[in-house]
């Protein structure tokens, strides 16, 4: 383990990684219930379910073994959902099977990764970022992070008949009380320095969870989302339907309509691109991984480990596999090294045989974890200097404010950078601009000019 994990270089130990690894699995689960969910609307179901659980497994070893960084890996929320109802639904509406279409495009979108892994080319806009955005981008990802895990819980709601676009959920109900007691035993434990005490919060909200569906304070109802907390086993195990989704390519229509082919690979490029970049930085930092610099170690092999994950999923068949932002938990809970995220791949492994159990940990359970995680992801914005240059503050600040707003790192990512390099142009600061930023800049002009055009 030390040979290969450098545990003691990192101050910590393998008790610490493995319940860290744990940590991060159970935060994100999730994706195993939602992917097949999501992605099922267009491709087999159980297929979707058995592909993201071995890619996930697949990309997660990958990041463990070659970069020994504590990130796991699975489908993208959010990008799945594209996947599906934009790219299947709509712009491949006229395709027979258009999920084989869309998988080829995520192949492609792999392999352009690997081999802008391999040049290093997304090390080297990562380690052109400003430190300031970084800092930014890092502190709005712990406010995204918290924002899922208030949302998860029922705290905050999308209000229906209101004017406000959110507002407080009802505070008397069980998940929200039981979020609320989840995110307090955590509080505690970590106050008396408790070895697990993110993991111990989600096991016994779960719990109580339990108890408050037996006394009838939870009550189940699939309609609107509340499963019950309880595994049932009772399906047996659900590993067919993979011979449906893998090597499902259609390089043939790929060929013949070349232009929107290139348009659906952008698309997924831009926002698997900027998404693993934001939680690299903000998972690094708040492992204290990166170096005196501000540059992350080993960037180029995080890069291409989740290059390689995509590529492996498209050929399981589901949608591009990225660097989650749930791996902060598991880094809350002491995770520093590959080991976390190798026990975090054995757990997506475990799941094949086990899903039932971890399926059933209620959203309610795990938001605790994440509200936790948000609010020491934040300390990041304190490293800004508020009372210096104009465009660092400002590029920090749209980080911050973008990405939980629209629910998008790539987006908080985009007017972080724009708005930098135009309030350095504009203030007679343009030499402070790396190349680098120049390119970035330049991709994100395309993609406003896309998103304006369509």
């Amino acid at each position: 383990m030390e040979k290969i994990f450098h545990l003691k270089e990192h101050g910590t130990d393998v008790k610490t990684e493995i319940l860290a690894g744990i940590t991060t699995f159970l935060t994100m689960a999730y994706i195993l219930a939602l992917n097949p969910n999501i992605l099922g609307v267009v491709m087999d179901a159980n297929g979707v379910f058995v592909a993201t659980a071995v890619a996930s497994a697949i990309a997660t070893f990958v990041m463990a073994l070659l970069a020994n960084y504590p990130i796991a890996l699975s489908a993208g929320l959010g990008i799945n959902a594209y996947f599906a109802y934009t790219v299947c639904l709509i712009e491949l509406a006229d395709v027979e099977n258009p999920f084989t279409v869309a998988l080829t495009a995520v192949f492609v979108e792999g392999i352009i990764f690997i081999v802008l892994s391999l040049f290093k080319i997304r090390e080297a806009v990562l380690n052109g970022i400003p430190q300031s955005l970084k800092n930014g981008i890092s502190a709005g990802i712990g406010v995204f992070v918290a924002f899922i895990g208030l949302h998860d819980a029922g705290i905050i709601v999308n209000p229906e008949g209101l004017a406000t676009p959110l507002a407080l959920g009802d505070v008397s109900s069980a998940p929200v009380v039981l979020a609320i007691v989840g995110f307090i035993i955590i509080l505690v434990l970590t106050h008396f320095k408790v070895k697990g005490a993110v993991l111990i919060g989600i096991i016994a909200t779960w719990v109580f969870g339990m108890i408050a569906e037996k006394v009838g304070w939870y009550v189940v109802d699939v309609g609107a989302g509340n499963m019950s907390v309880f595994p049932d086993f009772s399906q047996g195990l659900q590993l067919s339907g993979i011979q449906n989704t893998a090597f499902h390519f259609n390089f043939e229509w790929a060929g013949s309509h070349i232009l929107q082919f290139i348009s659906i690979v952008f698309a997924f490029l831009y926002v698997d691109f900027f998404d693993t970049l934001g939680t690299v930085v903000g998972v690094a930092e708040k492992a204290n991984l990166l170096d005196k610099d501000g540059h992350i170690p080993r960037g180029g092999r995080v890069f291409l480990a989740d290059a390689i994950g995509t590529t492996v999923g498209a050929c399981l068949g589901t949608s591009t596999v990225t660097s989650y932002v749930e791996s902060s938990a598991g880094v809350a809970e002491g995770g520093r090294t590959g080991l976390t995220s190798f026990t975090t791949g054995c757990m997506f492994l475990l799941s094949l045989f086990l899903a039932p159990l971890f399926l059933a940990v209620p959203s309610f359970a795990t938001a605790p974890a994440l509200i936790y995680v948000g609010m020491m992801m934040m300390k990041s914005i304190t490293k800004v200097n508020f009372d210096g240059d104009i465009a660092d503050v400002v590029g920090a600040y749209l980080a911050l404010i973008i990405m939980p707003f629209s629910y998008s790192i790539a987006t908080g990512i985009m007017f972080a950078v724009v708005v930098w390099v135009l309030i350095k142009i504009f203030t007679g600061k343009i030499k402070d601009i790396k190349p680098i930023m120049w390119v970035v800049f330049a991709l994100f002009a395309v993609r406003i000019i896309s998103l304006v055009v369509t």
